[in-house]
């Protein structure tokens, strides 16, 4: 499977299991199993390095497992073929984006100007605050 020019992926990586598919479709969903699960050793792959394989697991969220993998599960549509495609085309989108290096934030402190205005806005809004105490002297 091919993700990038440098990046294609082997298939001893990816294991595929059909599992019955939830949700509407009538018999049909009670004798075919069209739902995929796909499995990729991402730990295990010598084809993605250390840094894409870190960014990887912190996307992958929920779906990266203790043995170091990703488990895709899909069951959109009713078509085995199909659901094969999307659960690929996924495992794909997660790997490009794992491939793009995040920007640094750059610190940057709030100027002079804004410190003042701030704090003005701060005292204007204290001073309306005051006002609206009791009035004494009226009986």
């Amino acid at each position: 499977m091919k993700i990038t020019d440098t990046i294609t992926i082997e298939d001893w990586e990816l294991t595929e299991q059909f599992i019955r598919a939830s949700g509407p479709g009538g018999q049909n969903v009670n004798k075919v199993s069209t739902a995929v699960e796909l499995r990729f050793e991402a730990e295990r792959s010598p084809h993605l390095p250390d840094v894409v394989k870190r960014r990887l697991q912190r996307l992958a969220g929920r779906r990266w497992t203790k043995e170091g993998a990703i488990i895709i599960q899909v069951e959109e549509t009713r078509s085995q073929a199909r659901n094969r495609e999307i659960a690929r085309e996924r495992l794909a989108e997660l790997i490009r984006k794992a491939l793009v290096a995040p920007k640094r934030r750059v610190a940057t402190r709030p100027t002079l100007g804004s410190k003042k205005r701030r704090l003005k806005a701060k005292k204007v809004r204290g001073e309306v605050k005051a006002m609206r105490g009791k009035v004494e002297g009226e009986d």
